[in-house]
């Protein structure tokens, strides 16, 4: 093949497939509805199988709907019937996929299913095979044709099937009401828990927070931000209210400003007011973004009453390695 060629055929294996995916997103139906129903009113596990390519695709199923919490793990077939089906517990909820509805491996374990009184629900391309009558609900994964010319090879179809599993996963999630904050729990490492990182976890609180009242003399706002060593002091009311903030840079351009006469002033008459703040249930990247946005280095952490409880410093978001 000369080189158009090759682009025309690997443009064309996508134009394919991405028919297969909408076929399939079209056979989406009630049968859908019930397996989101079963599979979020389950107190067990989803115990995913396939053979082959189709097993392999399980493996990710099984793995999305886990990390999206619905509990899942995967049984290789051909294992099950050496000692692996002692994994399967009557309260578990069985997903087999097979395109043809035949696979040997699978068919084998359909009356064990059977007989412990699994529920089984099936992914597969015909409705017709055994697979499907045995199977309590049956999503269709049928594609007009495959990628790969002979129609021999799982292109087309094995896409398609990942598909369904992502929308089961995403269906359920909004079913159980899945949070960011669930999401969070079991993704504590990698880049992922990183960016789902809160600013309560990094923030710097109580005796470490840098506070002075606002009429706190300069003098004594120096040895504040000195003994903190954040670069700055929180301003505040006699309510304990924010009110503003002192970097260094604002030290630096007061002392310009007024020189000597700088130790004269209160904390109030070198603050600056209404300084950028965050909630301690933001997420690290949002602190971040704001730094970035307005060039500074530290964020007031505010409840809703803008009573102070935390300082989030660039310097703790670099110890999580996020960026």
């Amino acid at each position: 093949m000369n080189k158009e060629e090759i682009i025309r055929l690997g443009r064309e294996v996508f134009q394919i497939e991405s028919q297969g995916l909408q076929e399939v997103a079209n056979q989406i139906d009630e049968s859908f509805v019930q397996a989101v129903e079963l599979l979020a009113h389950t107190s067990s596990r989803v115990i995913v199988t396939g053979m082959g390519k189709s097993g392999l695709v399980g493996r990710k199923i099984a793995a999305t709907l886990s990390s999206c919490g619905t509990p899942a793990i995967f049984i290789h077939p051909a294992e099950a019937g050496h000692g692996d089906l002692g994994m399967v517990l009557k309260q578990d909820i069985v997903m087999a996929i097979s395109y043809s509805g035949e696979t040997k491996e699978i068919i084998d374990l359909l009356d064990f299913f059977k007989r412990i009184g699994v529920k089984l629900i099936c992914i597969t391309g015909n409705p017709r095979s055994r697979l499907a009558r045995y199977s309590d609900i049956v999503l269709s994964a049928r594609v007009t044709r495959e990628a790969e010319p002979t129609g021999l090879v799982p292109t087309a179809s094995s896409t398609a099937t990942l598909a369904l599993g992502d929308a089961l996963a995403v269906a359920l999630m909004r079913e159980k009401g899945f949070t960011e904050d669930d999401f969070a729990r079991v993704h504590p490492k990698g880049q992922i828990g990183k960016k789902l990182l809160k600013i309560i976890d990094l923030m710097h609180r109580g005796q470490q927070i840098p506070i002075v009242l606002e009429e706190t003399p300069m003098i004594a706002v120096l040895t504040e931000m000195s003994s903190k060593r954040l670069g700055m002091t929180c301003v505040v009311d006699h309510e304990n209210r924010l009110v503003g903030i002192i970097t260094d840079g604002d030290l630096r351009r007061k002392l310009q400003q007024f020189q000597e006469k700088m130790m004269r002033l209160s904390a109030k008459d070198c603050m600056t007011p209404q300084p950028k703040t965050i909630s301690p249930h933001d997420l690290a990247t949002k602190a971040l973004n704001i730094m970035e946005e307005n060039k500074i280095t530290s964020l007031i952490v505010v409840d809703q009453d803008q009573k102070i409880e935390g300082i989030i410093h660039l310097h703790d978001l670099w110890r999580t390695e996020m960026f």
